[in-house]
């Protein structure tokens, strides 16, 4: 049984649709789009599990795409940290189902923890040498890859986390678009048992999944054309602004 939407709610669903597809095919930034609309239409820890089906197709379509272009070794340094944050997360909403906790309290310290590694990826812009091996150590791969896998179980909000990961280790943006896809679709396929343990996947929210996988595949091919125009330098720059502007949401700012 699909929801009972008003037109406007399915208008916004199918926005954020195309926004899953956009983020997938190289602009994760675009990510807070479908979180917000999602959380708005889905209140609480349901928009999670309500989601994470139409994230695992958008990654499927993104592998299909720029499978050729990821950077094997950078998922396979972030992906068991990831996996270890996924566990961590879910013992979390677990706590925060039994305690009644409204999902919108972690927002927070997403916000927090993303604004944090915006400003020193920006700061070494302007300063090249400030801890210039600090982002291809083990440390930073682990940390990266923890703190991505318990911000995408609470909240799907992982994208800021790893593309910053990513312009940090300095992969064109092709690489990064094919490492992203490939570490997501990993990660969002663990993360189906742990959501579904939860009760956040059901029968009625995979028929509205389905009923949007066409929609969000017009965002990949939109992304995919806006990707392939924007020069290395302005890609970059865009993956900060996002990051951003997400923090910004997630703290409370607008």
């Amino acid at each position: 049984m699909l929801p009972d939407f008003t037109a406007f709610q399915w208008t916004l669903a199918v926005v954020a649709a195309v926004g899953i597809g956009v983020s997938k095919s190289g602009l994760p930034g675009i990510s807070l789009l479908h979180v917000v609309i999602f959380a708005n239409l889905f209140p609480g820890l349901a928009s999670t599990g309500v989601v994470l089906p139409m994230l695992v197709a958008g990654d499927i379509g993104a592998v299909i795409l720029f499978r050729r272009n990821a950077q094997w070794p950078h998922v396979l340094r972030t992906l068991p940290p990831a996996v270890l944050g996924v566990a961590i997360g879910w013992g979390i909403m677990r706590w925060a189902q039994h305690a009644q906790v409204p999902a919108a309290k972690f927002n927070p310290v997403i916000g927090g923890i993303v604004l944090v590694l915006a400003l020193v990826q920006l700061a070494r812009y302007f300063r090249p040498n400030l801890v210039a091996g600090l982002p291809h150590s083990r440390g930073f791969a682990w940390t990266m890859g923890l703190v991505a896998g318990i911000v995408t179980m609470l909240a799907n909000a992982a994208g800021p986390v790893m593309a910053l990961y990513l312009i940090a280790v300095a992969l064109p943006k092709d690489a990064f678009v094919g490492t992203s896809a490939w570490f997501f679709l990993l990660i969002n396929c663990i993360k189906v048992p742990f959501s579904a343990q939860l009760g956040l996947i059901s029968f009625p929210t995979l028929a509205f999944n389905a009923l949007l996988v066409p929609v969000i595949v017009s965002g990949l091919f939109l992304g995919r054309t806006i990707v392939a125009r924007i020069p290395q330098k302005v890609f970059d720059t865009l993956v900060l602004v996002f990051a951003g502007i997400a923090a910004a949401k997630l703290l409370g700012a607008f």
